[in-house]
């Protein structure tokens, strides 16, 4: 069954808390590569049949609309996945 993957963001521009908690975690534990922490969301919508434009569509919509706040995030993708032979959900 294939697979619609909506990825949300905060943006930019503003801060982002859960990263900033993730970020301080990682330096006590001594991973000190790391510059940078962002969080977001991945939103996974299963379907019947082919990923046409209209359901393309419909799912940016969507993603605009209630998977998204878009006074504070941003859809940064959306792609299809599809199912790996004898995979079922």
């Amino acid at each position: 069954m294939p697979t619609i993957v909506v990825e949300v963001m905060p943006k930019a521009e503003l801060l982002d808390p859960q990263g900033k908690a993730v970020a301080g975690a990682l330096r006590r534990l001594g991973k000190t590569d790391f510059t940078g922490v962002r969080v977001g969301k991945r939103f996974e919508l299963s379907f019947d049949g082919p990923a046409d434009a209209a359901l393309l569509a419909e799912v940016q919509e969507l993603a605009d609309t209630v998977l998204c706040n878009t006074v504070i995030e941003d859809v940064t993708g959306i792609f299809v996945l599809e199912a790996a032979a004898g995979e079922t959900h």
